[in-house]
Order: structure tokens, then sequence, then C-alpha cells
């Protein structure tokens, strides 16, 4: 029947009498479980080729479940531009090692992302060529480096600790949607304060690891 049916689809629950009180005891448990308070398995989504599924949920709305993803949009805040771009590698997560172990997309999960989309705006905007000498760029004409000139003046430097990833061809952004609810893998490239964080968190872990 429906009702059977319905019981068993309802494995997960996200119901509160289920929970201990802050002293520690149990909760009368006054009702069955409820369509509302259901939950679902998580989507774990890796990276790999495009694979999103449609979950119809409450109100007969749709949630696009990635499964798996490779590429996402990347803003650059200091720049204000945003590129599509390949995501490469799962490099630090807060919450769980196993999830970097394992790549898994999640929000807030510090990614790898291919910086040729942004290397090029770059060249193209202010004419500088990240991640290679001086001496090894092209020459323009006069008018074309005054107005790249002109931008550079404008914009400010480049901060240096951005501008030394171009060189391995990845930089470090951070996750900002959430691929199992919305399909999506986009985020934002870390910069300033947040970026030295990271950086440095990796390290202590790396370090670590080569000590064990």
């Amino acid at each position: 029947s429906g009702t059977r049916a319905l019981s068993r689809k309802m494995g997960i629950t996200r119901n509160s009498y289920k929970k201990r009180r802050a002293t520690g005891g149990k909760q009368p448990q006054f009702r069955k479980k409820r369509v509302y308070e259901l939950g679902r398995a998580a989507a774990n989504t890796r990276i790999g080729v495009k694979r999103v599924r449609t979950v119809r949920v409450r109100g007969g709305h749709i949630k696009n479940r990635a499964l798996r993803l490779d590429h996402g949009t990347f803003s650059w805040g200091s720049e204000g531009i945003s590129k599509p771009s390949r995501v490469l590698d799962v490099n630090y997560n807060a919450t769980n090692n196993e999830l970097v172990r394992t790549k898994t997309l999640v929000k807030g999960a510090i990614v790898s992302v291919d910086a040729t989309p942004f290397r090029q705006w770059y060249l193209q905007h202010y004419g500088v060529e990240l991640g290679r000498k001086v001496e090894e760029q092209g020459k323009v004409s006069k008018k074309v480096q005054k107005k790249h000139e002109g931008r550079v003046k404008q914009s400010g430097a480049l901060d240096s600790a951005v501008a030394d990833q171009f060189k391995a061809g990845r930089v470090l952004a951070c996750i900002a949607s959430r691929p199992g609810q919305s399909g999506r893998c986009d985020g934002y490239i870390l910069e300033g304060q947040e970026l030295a964080f990271y950086q440095k968190k990796m390290q202590k872990k790396k370090s670590k690891k080569e000590a064990a």
C-alpha cells in the first residue's frame, strides 16, 4: 500500500524529538515520523564528467542533485570578474579530511581551479601575462601600452600570493554554492588574509603528514 511504501522511503528523519535534551535525557516519542521531517541521502558530489539528477521536493519544487561535476563559475573579487573554470582537485576541508581524500565537492571546500581563463583575461585587460617573465611577453603598440598602464595604475598591483599561483597554472578557490542542492559548483578565488589563512592550514597539514 501507499503507507508502507512511504514508510520504507522515510529511513532518514530530521525530527527533533529523536535528539536528547541538553541534560542528556531522552525525549518522549509523541508521534510517528512525518513526511515534512524526512531527510535524504547525501549527494557526495565528486570530481568527474557532469552528472546531475533532479529530485522532486516539498511543494512540487525541484532540486538539482549533482553527483559528478568538473566545471564551475568562479569570481575574482578584486578584479570584479567571473569566469567558468575547470575544478582540478580538492585541497582542504575544515569539516573532514575524508572529504579531501575522496575529492568530495561541498560548500566551503577549498579547491584548485584552472588558472588559464583568468590569465587570459588579465593579459587582455592589463597586457601582463601572469606566471611569465616580462622579457618573454609580446610587444604591443604605444597606444595599447598606455591604456594597459592606466588600468594597472587605477587598480593597483596584484597580490603577490595570488600572482605566484599562476606559475603552477592553478589557483585556490572556495566553493560558495551547494552542489548537492543547486547542481552547480560556483565559488570565488581566495585572496588576502583568507588565502594566507588556508595556505598556512594546508602547510601545517602537509608538515604533520611528512613527520608521521
